[in-house]
C-alpha cells in the first residue's frame, strides 16, 4: 500500500507545447508496473484547452467543477458538466477544455502503452474551438 498525502505533489503548469492558455495540473497517480494508469486534475481557465491528441489506450474524463467542451475529430463540440464522465476509446483523434466563459476542472485517466499516454498533436485553432 502507498498513501499519497494531499498537498505532497506540486502543481504545475500546463505546457504551451500541449496547451492553449491558462492550465493547472496537480498529479493524482502514477501507478508501478505491471500496472499503467495515470490521472491527474486538471484545471483550466475559461477559454483553455488542450491541443488535439490521441491516447494508446483511450482516456477517461471526469468532470469535477464548472463547464467544459470535448470534441473528437469530424464530431460535434459537447458541453460538459460536474458529473459528467467523457470516453475517449484508443487512438481517437480530441481536444478538451473549459468554455469561454467558465473554468472548468476534470480528472484525466488513461494507461501507459510502452511508456507512453498520449500522443499530442496541432493546436486547436480558435476557429475550431468556436465551432466556426
Amino acid at each position: 500500500m502507498n498513501i499519497i498525502r494531499s498537498g505532497t505533489r506540486p502543481s504545475g503548469k500546463g505546457p504551451a507545447e500541449w496547451f492553449t492558455g491558462n492550465v493547472r495540473i496537480d498529479p493524482l497517480l502514477q501507478t508501478e508496473a505491471p500496472a499503467r494508469a495515470t490521472g491527474s486534475s486538471v484545471t483550466f481557465e475559461p477559454g483553455a484547452r488542450t491541443a488535439w491528441h490521441t491516447h494508446p489506450l483511450g482516456q477517461t474524463l471526469i468532470v469535477t467543477a464548472g463547464a467544459g467542451l470535448v470534441q473528437r475529430e469530424g464530431g460535434p463540440i459537447e458541453e460538459i458538466r460536474p458529473g459528467d464522465v467523457v470516453w475517449f476509446p484508443p487512438g481517437e483523434k480530441h481536444w478538451h477544455g473549459a468554455t469561454p466563459q467558465a473554468a472548468m476542472t476534470h480528472i484525466a485517466i488513461q494507461e501507459e502503452l510502452d511508456g507512453r499516454a498520449v500522443d499530442w498533436l496541432e493546436h486547436v485553432t480558435d476557429e475550431q474551438y468556436s465551432g466556426s
